[in-house]
């Protein structure tokens, strides 16, 4: 396929689960695609399976000098990009009373200030017309017993988007959000949950959902590139991939 030939791509958190699905399928449809993560092993294990036309960077996107590289490396590797994935990100699931200022302080510093600094240092690199998209989550929108510092940092990622899209506006480039609800990845999105807490919230989401399952990382994938190639005239906004959780009343099975 040749739908994305041409195109230059940045995808944070790329390594792994909806980040890894939207590397693919760009890959798949002809771009050229540069990707991020931190850990060492998924970054190996992408390099492997992906091939030379996707250059594997290990940044850390809660560390503004990485953030700084990042953008150096971008030029060099592709110069002008049409597209960034703003998709790194960590939850945990921790009571109100449990949560740490060192719990809190990582969750914003690498949902919330990374992502900020990241679309500040690679805007200037983004084609007139191109746009960003960011991963937002239902938590945004959902009262989430043991997500609250999540949902907080998430909830800012959304209003980012707002801002920038207007900020933008001049060069023509768009800014939106896709917002997942439960989503089959290795971690269901959730850091150092044992494999029984990951059968439970699995089990929870096919229960809750309304479309009575839950999604893929490649039907985020799907959404995420609509709104970078396909959604011309949407800027500013945010697109839930949940299955009807936000928006629909109950299980329909």
């Amino acid at each position: 396929m040749d739908r994305y030939a041409g195109r230059k791509a940045v995808v944070t958190g790329g390594s792994i689960g909806m980040g890894l699905a939207t590397v693919k399928a760009l890959l798949a449809g002809g771009a050229e695609v540069l990707l991020t993560g931190r850990n060492e092993k998924n970054l190996e294990a992408a390099r492997r399976e992906l091939g030379p036309r996707a250059h594997v960077v290990r940044s850390d996107t809660s560390s503004l000098a990485d953030i700084e590289a990042l953008a150096r490396v971008v030029e060099e590797k592709l110069g002008r990009v049409d597209f960034v994935f703003i998709n790194a990100g960590v939850a945990q699931l921790t009571p109100l009373g449990h949560v740490s200022e060192e719990e809190y302080d990582q969750t914003f510093d690498i949902n919330t200030k990374g992502a900020y600094f990241t679309v500040q240092r690679l805007a200037p690199l983004v084609r007139e017309g191109g746009s960003f998209v960011f991963t937002t989550s239902v938590a945004n929108v959902k009262g989430i017993p043991g997500m609250s510092a999540y949902a907080g940092s998430k909830a800012a990622l959304r209003s980012f988007a707002q801002g920038f899209a207007a900020e933008l506006l001049p060069r023509g480039i768009r800014v939106n959000a896709v917002s997942p609800g439960f989503i089959k990845t290795p971690t269901l999105g959730v850091a150092k949950a044992s494999k029984e807490e990951l059968a439970a919230f699995e089990q929870e989401g096919n229960t809750i959902t309304p479309m009575g399952r839950i999604g893929t990382a490649e039907e985020v994938a799907k959404a995420a590139l609509f709104l970078a190639f396909e959604a011309t005239f949407t800027t500013g906004a945010e697109l839930p991939v949940d299955g009807g959780l936000t928006q629909v009343a109950g299980p329909h099975r």
